[in-house]
């Protein structure tokens, strides 16, 4: 599989809604923020049996309510279409669940 040439990448990001490019143009990410922990973790779910099903698997962080994706295809060298079909199921299965835009790592504090 071929890495996608910047002009590619940026056609297929603009197609996207809230994911950035990383500054070497080597990945893109997204934050997500669900209501509650088991939201998230019902996305992670989702994103992760579509992705297992793929062959193609996402760098993820979660706290709480707070689920940070990375995606590239590291046998590429860089993003190939695989990245942003799976964007686009991780984008399904968020709005699936109500999330949020996330505002950053100090929004996802966790309940007492």
């Amino acid at each position: 599989m071929q890495a996608l040439v910047p002009e590619q990448v940026q056609a297929q990001l603009a197609e996207l809604s809230g994911w950035t490019l990383a500054a070497d143009g080597l990945s893109i990410s997204r934050s997500y923020r669900f209501a509650d922990f088991c939201n998230a973790f019902a996305f992670m779910t989702r994103v992760a049996l579509a992705a297992e099903k793929a062959d193609h698997h996402p760098e993820w962080f979660n706290v709480y309510n707070r689920v940070d994706v990375r995606l590239n295809t590291h046998d590429a060298g860089g993003l190939t279409h695989r990245d942003f079909s799976l964007a686009t199921v991780a984008d399904a299965a968020a709005q699936a669940l109500g999330a949020a835009p996330a505002l950053g790592a100090s929004d996802a504090g966790s309940p007492a």
